[in-house]
C-alpha cells in the first residue's frame, strides 16, 4: 500500500504552533483563575501564575520552532562547509579580523558562498569556451542567458582581445537559431570598395571582376544570425545600406535592382567608443541606436584578475609543449595591467611554454611586463643584489598597500580591486605584517 505523504508549508505550520500554544496557555490561564475564585485565592497569585504560563509557552514554542527550522539549516551549513569547493570560495565574514559574528550572519555568508559557487558551476556548463569566474563575466553570462532566446539586436563591446566573438558565437548556440546559418564578418577585414559586395553580393558584370553572381553575407545569413565585428570601422555610405536592411529586412545587390526580403537576427561589435564617434559624425546615430537595442558590455582583464591563473591553465593545457607556471611567475602575470587583454594573455603563455624547459619562471616573463608594474607604482629602493622572490614581494606589498588606501582599509574592497579572495587577502596582509587598522584611521604609512 503506497504510504500517503502531506506536504504542509512552513508559512502555515509555524503560525499553527505559536497559535496552538497560545491557546494551550489562555485555557491553562483560565483554569488558574477559576481554581482562585473558587477557593478564595488572593487575585495577585492568579497573575503571578498566569504570567507565569504564558512566558513558559511562549519559550517552548520559540524552542520547538527554532529547533524545526534551525536544525536542517545547521546540516546543510556543516555539510557545505566541508565540500572542497566551498574551501577555496570566500572567507567567513569577520574571519580577518577576528570579530564575532551571530549564527544568522555566519548562516547568510554560508548561503551566499554557495550560490556562488553554483553560479560558477552554471557558467562552466553553459559557457565551457569562456574561461571566466569573475562576477562582472558572470554578469555578462546571465545577459547572454536572458537576450539570446530572443530576436532582439545586440551590440557587443569592449577592448581589443576581451572576447567579443565568442560573446556573439555563445549568443547564437543559446538561440532559437541554433540550428541555422551563424555567418561573420570582420569588416575592418574587408577593403572599402569591396564590402558592400560582401555583405549584399553582387550581380555578373556590377564592377570589374565580378565573373559572376555572388550571394552576400545578408542572403547566407537568411533565417540565422549575422555578427559583423569591429562595425564601427565601417564607411559612412555602408552603414546607411546596413540601417536601412536593418529596418526593412530587405536589400539590393551591388548591381541588382530587386530587393531581396532577409530574415536575420543581428549581432554587432566593436572595440572603440561609438557614443563619442556619434558626437564626432564618424557614425550614423539612427544606426547607433538601432544597434543599441540591447548592449552587453565585456569587462578588460584588468578587471577581472581573479581569472588569470583559470585562463592560465586553460591555455597551458592547449599549449603545444606541456608545462607548468610557478607561483612566482604567476604573481607577475597577476600584478600586470594586459592591455591586450586575453588575446595577449594567450599569446605570453604559448611563448613562454615553448621557451620554458616544462616549467614557467619569471625568466621567462616578457621584460615589459615587469618594467610596466614598475613604472606604475612607487617602489621601495633595491640594492643590486635584490633576488627577483624579493622584488615581487615587494610589488606585492606595495599594490596591496595601495588598495587598502584606496579602500580605506576595507579588506573586502581591497581584494575585489586586486582579483583576490578575501581569504587570500588576510593571509597576504598577515605576511607582510601590513597594519590594516591604520587605514581605517585615515594614516597613510
Amino acid at each position: 500500500m503506497k504510504q500517503t505523504r502531506f506536504r504542509i508549508s512552513l508559512h502555515v505550520i509555524i503560525p499553527i504552533i505559536f497559535a496552538g500554544f497560545a491557546s494551550l496557555a489562555a485555557i491553562l490561564v483560565f483554569r488558574v483563575i477559576q481554581y482562585a475564585i473558587r477557593h478564595g485565592l488572593d487575585s495577585m497569585w492568579p497573575i503571578f501564575w498566569s504570567v507565569i504560563i504564558i512566558v513558559t509557552s511562549a519559550l517552548i514554542s520559540g524552542l520547538l520552532v527554532t529547533r524545526l527550522i534551525l536544525r536542517p539549516v545547521e546540516k546543510f551549513v556543516k555539510r557545505a562547509k566541508e565540500l572542497p569547493a566551498m574551501a577555496t570560495s570566500s572567507p567567513d565574514v569577520g574571519s580577518d579580523e577576528g570579530t564575532a559574528r551571530d549564527d544568522m550572519e555566519h548562516f547568510a555568508q554560508v548561503f551566499d558562498q554557495v550560490a556562488d559557487v553554483l553560479s560558477k558551476v552554471e557558467a562552466q556548463q553553459h559557457f565551457p569556451k569562456i574561461i571566466g569566474q569573475n562576477r562582472n563575466i558572470r554578469g555578462v553570462f546571465n545577459q547572454i542567458l536572458k537576450v539570446a532566446p530572443t530576436d532582439s539586436t545586440v551590440l557587443i563591446s569592449g577592448e581589443s582581445g576581451t572576447g567579443k566573438e565568442l560573446v556573439a558565437t555563445s549568443l547564437y548556440e543559446h538561440s532559437l537559431r541554433k540550428d541555422k546559418p551563424f555567418v561573420k564578418l570582420n569588416c575592418v577585414a574587408i577593403p572599402e570598395g569591396l564590402l558592400e559586395s560582401e555583405l549584399f553580393g553582387h550581380e555578373k558584370g556590377a564592377f570589374t571582376g565580378a565573373n559572376g553572381k555572388k550571394l552576400g553575407k545578408f542572403e547566407k545569413a537568411n533565417e540565422g544570425t549575422l555578427f559583423l565585428d569591429e562595425i564601427a570601422d565601417m564607411p559612412l555610405t555602408t552603414q546607411a545600406k546596413i540601417l536601412r536592411a536593418l529596418q526593412e529586412k530587405e536589400f539590393e545587390t551591388v548591381g541588382g535592382t530587386d530587393s531581396i526580403k532577409v530574415d536575420v537576427r543581428f549581432i554587432a561589435a566593436t572595440n572603440k567608443d561609438i557614443t563619442r564617434m556619434v558626437k564626432e559624425g564618424a557614425f550614423r546615430e539612427d544606426l547607433y541606436y538601432r544597434l543599441n537595442v540591447i548592449s552587453i558590455y565585456l569587462p578588460p582583464l584588468r578587471d577581472r584578475k581573479r581569472d588569470i591563473p583559470l585562463l592560465v591553465d586553460h591555455f597551458l593545457k592547449n599549449a603545444s609543449k606541456p608545462a607548468q607556471v610557478s607561483s612566482v611567475a604567476l604573481e607577475l602575470l597577476m600584478a600586470y595591467s594586459w592591455p591586450g587583454n586575453v588575446r595577449e594573455l594567450q599569446n605570453i603563455i604559448e611563448r613562454a611554454a615553448v621557451m620554458s624547459d616544462g616549467l614557467i619562471q619569471p625568466s621567462h616573463v616578457p621584460p615589459h611586463i615587469v618594467g610596466d608594474l614598475e613604472s606604475q607604482m612607487v617602489m621601495p629602493s633595491l640594492s643590486e643584489n635584490v633576488s627577483m622572490n624579493e622584488r615581487l614581494r615587494e610589488i606585492e606589498k606595495a599594490m596591496i598597500i595601495q588598495a587598502l588606501r584606496k579602500t580605506r582599509g576595507v579588506q573586502a574592497r581591497a581584494a575585489e580591486l586586486l582579483g583576490l579572495t578575501q581569504r587570500s587577502m588576510w593571509h597576504k596582509v598577515r605576511k607582510h605584517d601590513i597594519d590594516v587598522q591604520s587605514f581605517k584611521n585615515g594614516k597613510t604609512r
